[in-house]
């Protein structure tokens, strides 16, 4: 059983009928779920993962007002409740785990990983949060959150980035996915340098399956984790995704070919989404134009190398 349907099932047999019973006005009041750090709220947990920070359990949030109200409350009724289910053993946190499961107020868990309380607003606030921290408020699952407020700010963060945010993170990713892998990664394997063009391929790695997150408008996820979820993206998710597959065994004198593939078949969707009307199979030269694409004035003019 993944966690994610072992914390649903924990919830609805276990925790909920125990807080009708003892604090009726909460089942109102909170929103339920499994949302935020852990593999299992990608529902990428397995045999491995399940050392650390596994067990049945779930986030109960509150907005900070009830927190103060009813945040010991609930605490203590779920202290009360067994700990292990279905023959799964209790959850089991590891040094760093904390914080994750459990009683939490709203506004402080967006607070943590966007560092604002109801989500970014401004462009400003918005390119300053790591992108894995936006796939971490928006993974999961909610189960019940009959006030909505968690939702809410859910709702919105997964409409996904303003547009000159992401038009300017593709940007980005045309000129540093160019330089690694149509530019560096040849050249470094013909100086006999496979250090650096082990480098140059990781960086051209990482970059690619960056910009098919962008061209899907889906943050991705930690790196453990964002070429395994790439593959069900349905913009050139599985296409790119064999490809990398492909590059990291072939013989070193085939990756810029295959390298060259990726980058045809990003150039083609940069087309399809006319967001860049360039000819050239060399994709740095798409950067600046689809920099200048960009309507905040500001973002517009700062360096496309920059993300």
């Amino acid at each position: 059983m993944k966690g994610m349907e072992l914390s649903r099932l924990y919830y609805e047999k276990v925790c909920k009928p125990v807080i009708e019973k003892e604090a009726g006005e909460l089942t109102e009041r909170t929103a339920v779920g499994l949302v935020g750090e852990g593999s299992e709220c990608y529902g990428y947990d397995d045999e491995i993962s399940r050392d650390h920070d596994f067990g049945p359990s779930c986030c109960f949030w509150l907005t900070k007002e009830d927190y103060r109200i009813y945040g010991g409350k609930l605490r203590e009724i779920l202290d009360s409740l067994p700990k292990s289910f279905m023959s799964f053993p209790a959850l089991k946190m590891s040094e760093w785990g904390g914080g994750r499961r459990g009683v939490l107020n709203t506004e402080s868990f967006y607070r943590k990983f966007t560092g604002k309380e109801n989500g970014p607003e401004t462009l400003d606030e918005w390119r300053m949060i790591p992108e894995t921290n936006l796939s971490i408020v928006t993974n999961g699952s909610v189960f019940s959150d009959p006030l909505g407020e968690f939702t809410k700010i859910r709702n919105r963060l997964l409409e996904y980035y303003p547009e000159d945010i992401r038009l300017d993170k593709i940007a980005s990713r045309c000129m540093k996915i160019a330089q690694s892998g149509q530019y560096n990664l040849g050249r470094c394997l013909k100086r006999g340098e496979f250090v650096a063009a082990r480098i140059a391929e990781a960086e051209f790695i990482n970059e690619s399956i960056y910009m098919i997150y962008l061209l899907n408008k889906k943050y991705m996820p930690f790196y453990k984790w964002m070429h395994k979820d790439m593959q069900f993206l349905p913009i050139l998710g599985k296409e790119v995704h064999n490809l990398l597959n492909n590059l990291i065994s072939i013989q070193n004198s085939e990756k810029p070919e295959t390298a060259e593939k990726i980058c045809g078949l990003i150039i083609n969707e940069l087309k399809i989404q006319g967001i860049s009307e360039n000819k050239s199979d060399f994709l740095l030269d798409h950067g600046p134009d689809i920099q200048r694409k960009i309507s905040d004035e500001s973002l517009r003019n700062s360096n496309p190398w920059i993300d």
